[in-house]
């Protein structure tokens, strides 16, 4: 078994305009006195990466490791979620997503695409660069729009929407095999990869590649109703990367799983602050550390209530006291008689 690594944070929610939040620097040493020791880096972020030059000199990937590393904290992964995302986006939603890409590909969903796949290819070799054997990302999605379908799914469009996605993704897919690095998806409402059955269709089209890996965030199965525990159980050989995010789900006789409509503080469904949340965060670590989870526990903050700095400070420390060191030997070792196969056999009345 190994201990998992951590506590580690995710900077995309905490970058801004004020310091030290607005610098990699000054939000790293933020961090190490908050008491974290990693810091995953949303690549979408030129304050944290420039991603194209990470991906082409390897030495400034080693100066940006070397800043991070000088502020006492290592970075665990880089993600490209917003980027992701654009790999495959329903028309439907073209507006609404045409801001995570820059302004000259932004309405030209084949410029926005093309865009995407080039940053996911950089990604995999700015991450080889940097030292890292993981990478976080979302698939983007093609039938969201018919998770819950009226009038039906036509026959076969769940096919072909995953066979397209599948089409998109598997030379990305192939680059991140080429680099050494795992490419693990955030399993996310919104995504064609949302649930485990969702993930397995993926899986298959892509030929069960070995680099089609897991994010595991429980949130946002707390919120689909989804047994978080036993997907662990399901999935961990591929889980490869872990936000540590709570959320809570209290339905009532007006709103369930939808939410009606309704703001984040409003809904039945919401993501909390570590602790404050429904996540069985003590089962998760020890199947995790049972599971031998090689990773990083990595803080996410979306809370809908606490100021984030909050969060953060209180987060530090929900990690580490969750974290396991795991033991290097059995807690009934000292009653152990020593054996052999001549003893063994005579234990059994085979001699």
């Amino acid at each position: 078994m190994t201990t998992i690594k951590g506590p580690a944070i995710f900077l995309a929610q905490f970058m801004g305009d004020q310091p030290p939040f607005n610098d990699l620097k000054t939000i790293c040493k933020w961090a190490k006195e908050l008491g974290f020791v990693g810091v995953q880096l949303p690549a979408w972020d030129s304050r944290c990466i420039d991603l194209q030059k990470a991906a082409e000199s390897k030495t400034y990937a080693d100066e940006l490791k070397g800043l991070v590393n000088d502020c006492g904290l290592a970075i665990t992964e880089l993600s490209t979620h917003l980027q992701g995302q654009l790999i495959a986006v329903h028309p439907a939603y073209d507006s609404l997503f045409d801001g995570f890409a820059p302004e000259p590909v932004r309405g030209n969903p084949t410029a926005r695409t093309a865009w995407a796949k080039q940053q996911l290819l950089w990604a995999a070799k700015a991450s080889q660069h940097l030292g890292l054997d993981t990478h976080c990302t979302f698939s983007g999605a093609l039938l969201w729009h018919t998770v819950y379908p009226w009038p039906q799914r036509p026959a076969g469009l769940v096919e072909t929407g995953f066979r397209e996605l599948a089409k998109r993704w598997k030379p990305i897919l192939d680059e991140f095999d080429a680099c050494g690095v795992d490419l693990c998806y955030e399993i996310h409402p919104g995504e064609d990869l949302h649930d485990g059955i969702s993930y397995e269709i993926f899986l298959q089209e892509v030929g069960n590649h070995p680099r089609a890996c897991l994010l595991y965030d429980p949130s946002h199965f707390v919120l689909q109703c989804l047994d978080y525990r036993s997907y662990i159980d399901i999935y961990h050989e591929r889980i490869k990367a872990f936000h540590v995010k709570d959320a809570e789900f209290n339905p009532t006789g007006k709103q369930g799983v939808y939410g009606g409509y309704q703001s984040w503080i409003n809904r039945a469904g919401r993501f909390r602050s570590l602790g404050d949340g429904q996540v069985d965060f003590k089962s998760i670590f020890s199947k995790l550390a049972a599971y031998d989870y090689k990773g990083w526990a990595v803080m996410e903050w979306e809370c809908c209530l606490k100021h984030p700095e909050d969060g953060a400070k209180e987060g530090a420390v929900f990690i580490s006291d969750h974290i396991i060191r795991v033991t290097d030997k059995a807690f009934d070792d000292f009653a152990g008689t020593g054996s052999n196969e001549k003893f063994n056999r005579s234990v059994l009345g085979l001699d």
